[in-house]
């Protein structure tokens, strides 16, 4: 069952010689009915302008416009992809605009208009540094109303994971800080082209209106960067390059020197990062 008029994406992909480069961190899926699937995940789109980083041939920017997306902005590095998606553009009149170059040095605000969600197969080499750019602005709410985003199953199972589990860390953290993460699907890896060695999975962010608990972003971030770069170190050691006086202020924060970051809770980071205000 095909969701638009377009061929199938294996077609497109022969068509314009679109071998996936590890370079680029590209992993393409192929399956529609999948791409489409994952646009729901994304809530309704029909008021929405949506942004899609990384969408290689375009089978999740069918999905989004298939789905009814009011506007898709998709950014590209690769500008082999340019007519592929300028098909689909053909397709869908006025509603997807593509810009070739790096995600990570495009302001893409100046092309959307509220509200917007991102939607993206994030190439792995850049996703967790974009998600960490999306969660972590000086002025919240942001820009983005929810995050749709597919990983690597085990950078996904790191965004929702609960202190003392071996997967908490800083995305966990600073995930949870300001949004609602949950995995709401999971993709085998013969669902893409080539077939990476790991399985996928979705992970849908909902923006909170405020964070859970105040800190600044920049302080959070660095300290639990910091206490995750030496996990099995004590907080005391991990962090005496943070402050002379550690000990008082892990203490005032109602941690205990000889913890160790897993089992620290949101709260009690969100803290320490207050002192050191």
């Amino acid at each position: 069952m095909s969701i638009d008029a377009l061929p199938p994406l294996r077609q497109v992909i022969a068509a314009h010689e679109l071998s996936a480069r590890k370079s680029l961190g590209q992993n393409f899926l192929l399956d529609l009915n999948l791409t489409a699937k994952i646009a729901r995940q994304a809530g309704d789109l029909s008021q929405c302008d949506v942004l899609e980083i990384g969408p290689g041939p375009g089978g999740l920017t069918r999905g989004l416009l298939a789905e009814g997306a009011r506007r898709v902005l998709a950014i590209e590095k690769d500008p082999r992809c340019l007519p592929a998606l300028d098909e689909i553009a053909a397709a869908y009149p006025g509603r997807l605009e593509v810009m070739i170059g790096d995600a990570l040095k495009i302001d893409p605000l100046k092309h959307l208009s509220s509200p917007i969600r991102v939607a993206a197969n994030l190439p792995y080499n850049v996703g967790t540094e974009l998600l960490v750019r999306w969660l972590t602005p000086e002025e919240w709410p942001p820009f983005w109303q929810s995050l749709t985003l597919m990983f690597q199953r085990e950078v996904a199972e790191r965004i929702v994971a609960a202190p003392g589990s071996k997967a908490y860390g800083r995305l966990a953290l600073l995930a949870q800080w300001r949004a609602d993460p949950r995995i709401v699907m999971s993709l085998p890896p013969e669902a893409f082209s080539p077939a990476p060695k790991v399985s996928s999975a979705v992970v849908h962010l909902t923006a909170l209106p405020a964070p859970r608990y105040p800190a600044q972003p920049k302080l959070l971030e660095r300290v639990v960067a910091m206490a995750f770069n030496q996990r099995r170190k004590m907080l005391r050691a991990a962090l005496k390059g943070l402050a002379p006086d550690i000990e008082d202020r892990l203490i005032a924060s109602g941690i205990a020197p000889t913890d160790r970051a897993e089992t620290i809770g949101l709260e009690q980071f969100c803290a320490l990062a207050r002192t050191l205000g």
